[in-house]
């Protein structure tokens, strides 16, 4: 008779996009898995790198298409553990950036299975970081803020407000279908030639980033897809990205004509 395997879940991040971005212990966790619960974000290429034999289960969520709640996925990490034995919840990114993984762990826990944790590395600093812009320079920014731009109910994170107040890089995720109210309210304090960008399916082969200023970014509405997720990075870090001067070139240039 099979012994039955032992309980136990392993949260594991699998980074900003590119399959290639996982941990080297991440992914050695990953292909000892029994069943993966993995998120919307997750590239498919790096689910092809497990055994076809692993018991693989879709629980991503995107704007309004939530096909499973948080409690819907809490709970199925617990079903698949008790009756398959090792499972590991992959999440885009790192797990503990915005990814609700106490949540997770809390609920888990209460049912007696331990749960390991691996890091990912967070699309918050390697997106922007694969486009050449750093998140701190000597003389130009010495820290950053990494927030969402609005709250449950809809409404602008007071966060917002505070980091325009400062100097430092902000970089905000979840927030590129409210693009120009976001840019809007930081214009009140940054001014409109703050740089800013604005990059989608970062670290993949079909990224995309869309340089501007605060003031000039509506122009640019027609190279961002926002049906998609993206990351807003504003602050003057922004102008280390290599085409910032020859875009500022050009929107002078035709803004004469």
């Amino acid at each position: 008779m099979q012994q039955r395997k032992k309980s136990k879940v392993s949260l594991v991040g699998a980074g900003p996009g590119s399959e290639d971005l996982i941990t080297v212990r991440g992914l050695r966790v990953l292909q000892s898995a029994d069943v993966i619960l993995y998120d919307a974000l997750v590239s498919t290429k790096l689910l092809s790198q497990v055994n076809d034999s692993i018991l693989k289960i879709y629980v991503g969520k995107r704007c309004s298409q939530h096909s499973f709640t948080q409690d819907d996925i809490n709970m199925l990490i617990v079903e698949n553990a008790f009756k398959y034995g090792h499972v590991v919840r992959l999440k885009g990114g790192d797990p503990f950036v915005f990814g609700r993984a106490h949540e997770e762990i809390e609920y888990v826990e209460s049912f007696g299975i331990p749960v390991s944790i691996v890091p990912g590395i967070s699309s918050a600093l390697s997106v922007p970081a694969s486009q050449g812009i750093p998140m701190t320079r000597r003389g130009v920014s010495s820290s950053f803020w990494v927030m969402t731009a609005t709250k449950r109910d809809g409404s602008f994170s007071e966060d917002l407000k505070y980091a325009s107040q400062s100097s430092a890089t902000m970089v905000i995720l979840m927030g590129v279908r409210k693009l120009q109210e976001i840019t809007d309210e930081v214009c009140k304090y940054r001014g409109s030639e703050i740089p800013v960008a604005v990059i989608q399916n970062g670290t993949l082969k079909n990224e995309s980033c869309t340089i501007a200023t605060l003031g000039t970014i509506d122009t640019c509405s027609n190279n961002i897809d926002i049906s998609k997720p993206g990351i807003i990075v504003i602050g003057n870090v922004v102008a280390e990205h290599p085409s910032f001067f020859e875009e500022e070139v050009q929107r002078v240039l035709h803004s004469s004509l």
